[in-house]
């Protein structure tokens, strides 16, 4: 929760941060956040310091603020077209793959023990090692981390880099997201589809601890967690290289919704079977399709929005699903326990078939891709032009046909290379 309630309020300042100083401080400061964020829960292994493990929590949930927004702006301003989606999957596959590592790690590091003191000295060599690795990564991103490549992958890149900076308003591009029909459908069924996930997880797990009676079964919580998560990298890396295969935003989006609906509806009339297997073929399912949407949504929002900031629609999408998050978060508990986890799991069923009627209402206004078009047909204009003024001299001067035809087919060749 103390990450969701973080990320809301943030977002506006470091979206601005992000358009006036670039990339690179961004990474910069998320990653140093996240270490420092290590460091500082190393310092609550006693019980009367808990407050400084909330401290470190806090710290990390800063730096998720400048992290979870970079995906889509990382792959537009260093891949081109026919690369971007996959580009945005691989970013959302590798945040999946530290919370993958999250479930994997803790239960082979810390024994289930009485001992306070070695339980402490485990959840210490835990903490070492997570502080270990974000200061590498710390390291790794100062020294490797670029701001832009040298020259812009796509046309649509290049023409947001040759606008003037005095033209460009933060406040301006805000109030024009916030106008775009299209993207404030895409932002409510952003918001709807995280929030059912998490939820579903926490649902997942409630019913796997009911299901399980025997002592040291509840192990299956956390494996139901891995699979939610590790389906769901599958689900991003493939959705991103579907994608740049078919641009078909709005249907793949579309199906992927309906997919998770049918996962979820699944999953409800089949829990009364109190089978464990069908708790875990569920959770693959909706993890596969629901992590599967949210490459989809970055780069169906960078379509629609276009030419505005990547990391400004992105940003706008994740502060959606926070506040639906933790709407469902308070409303789902509360239906739980009044009237049980079927009821809650018909509000996830209701919620995400609004999410997929909404869904069928975003028209697909491909911004983005309409000004790659344009630098193709330019392109192509180019090159016929060049082949009609061959044709046009041949013919204004018949004695030296041959070797105007010479001089046509050279340029022949030079509009080909073109392509």
């Amino acid at each position: 929760m103390s990450y969701m309630l973080i990320y809301i309020p943030l977002l506006f300042p470091v979206a601005w941060l992000l358009d006036k100083r670039g990339l690179r401080l961004i990474a910069l400061a998320g990653s140093a956040l996240n270490a420092m964020g290590a460091w500082v829960k190393l310092g609550s292994l006693k019980p009367h310091l808990f407050p400084v493990t909330v401290l470190g929590q806090v710290i990390c949930g800063l730096a998720q603020v400048f992290i979870l927004g970079m995906p889509s702006r990382i792959a537009s301003v260093w891949f081109g077209s026919q690369e971007v989606s996959t580009a945005c999957s691989i970013a959302v596959f590798g945040n999946q793959l530290g919370i993958a590592a999250g479930f994997l790690v803790p239960p082979v590091l810390i024994p289930n023990v009485e001992d306070v003191d070695k339980l402490a000295y485990h959840i210490s060599i835990m903490f070492f090692m997570t502080a270990g690795v974000a200061s590498a990564l710390f390291i790794l991103v100062i020294i490797v981390f670029k701001e832009k490549p040298p020259s812009p992958p796509s046309r649509a890149q290049a023409l947001i880099q040759s606008r003037p900076a005095a033209e460009y308003s933060y406040v301006q591009s805000i109030l024009r997201l916030l106008r775009n029909a299209n993207f404030l459908l895409l932002m409510v069924t952003y918001g709807l589809s995280p929030g059912c996930l998490y939820k579903a997880a926490v649902l997942l797990n409630r019913r796997t601890m009911l299901i399980c009676h025997t002592p040291g079964e509840e192990v299956n919580a956390g494996r139901i967690g891995l699979t939610i998560i590790l389906s769901g990298m599958a689900g991003a890396l493939i959705s991103g290289l579907w994608l740049d295969r078919t641009k078909t935003y709005k249907q793949t989006t579309l199906v992927v919704y309906i997919m998770s609906l049918v996962g979820m509806i699944v999953y409800t009339f089949t829990l009364s079977l109190g089978h464990l297997w069908v708790v875990f073929v569920t959770a693959g399912l909706l993890g596969f399709f629901m992590t599967g949407y949210l490459p989809l949504g970055f780069e169906f929002a960078a379509e629609l929005t276009y030419p505005e900031s990547e990391g400004t629609s992105s940003g706008l999408l994740n502060v959606s699903a926070q506040i639906f998050g933790i709407a469902l978060t308070i409303s789902q508990g509360q239906i739980i326990d009044r009237f049980g986890t079927k009821a809650g799991n018909l509000l996830l069923c209701s919620v995400l078939f609004l999410g997929t009627v909404v869904t069928a209402f975003i028209k697909a206004d491909l911004r983005r891709q309409q000004a790659n078009l344009e630098n193709e047909q330019t392109r192509l204009q180019g090159s016929n032009q060049i082949m009609d003024y061959g044709t046009v001299a041949c013919k204004s001067n018949p004695i030296n046909c041959h070797s105007c035809s010479l001089a046509y087919t050279h340029q022949e060749s030079v509009a080909r290379s073109l392509h």
